[in-house]
């Protein structure tokens, strides 16, 4: 019994080492690391170099670098590879740079939102919650099955694809699809 007793305790010791311990998930090919602010770990993924790029654009790294806390909802380079032909190339050029900024600041909410905490208010208001950004558009977060989903004002959905890369300054939620300012 003694024996049994110990290896619980070892277990249960271990399980919360382990728990200690949790890493960020990947993203892009590149590790996150929480200790590192949201441009630091965005610029290393493979799979979000429009958004770097954008976000160079629009002057926003500053912002991004800061102390936050921010929640982003990133899109994808197929995401913005999904947006019309030249879309992309057009809101990168100078003379774009406030409909960019706009753009950009309707994935960005002033505070640090984990998942799990999102899915509560989902659930608390009914199926669907708002969730106001900084660029002032206001998404409506609801889930598919076991996927946080976003609609911006258009009516277009982004699914989170990977939850919870937490950051220095906020987190990061990746996402399937560009969100637009209502058209």
């Amino acid at each position: 019994m003694k024996i049994v007793k110990t290896l619980f305790a070892a277990s249960a010791l271990a399980l919360t080492a382990g728990g200690a311990f949790a890493e960020n998930p990947m993203v892009g090919g590149a590790a996150m690391y929480a200790d590192k602010n949201i441009v630091e770990n965005a610029v290393n993924s493979a799979d979000h170099t429009t958004l770097v790029a954008a976000v160079k654009a629009a002057g926003l790294v500053d912002t991004l670098a800061g102390d936050g806390p921010f929640t982003v909802f990133a899109p994808t380079n197929d995401a913005f590879a999904a947006l019309p032909d030249g879309t992309v190339e057009t809101l990168l050029k100078p003379e774009n740079k406030e409909m960019l900024t706009k753009i950009l600041t309707c994935h960005v909410v002033g505070k640090a939102v984990m998942s799990d905490a999102l899915q509560g208010m989902i659930k608390d208001d009914g199926g669907k919650h708002p969730v106001p950004t900084l660029g002032g558009c206001t998404l409506q977060a609801s889930y598919m099955g076991d996927k946080i989903v976003l609609e911006d004002e258009n009516g277009t959905k982004a699914t989170v694809t990977i939850a919870d890369v937490e950051q220095s300054n906020g987190v990061i939620h990746v996402i399937d699809a560009v969100l637009l300012p209502k058209m």
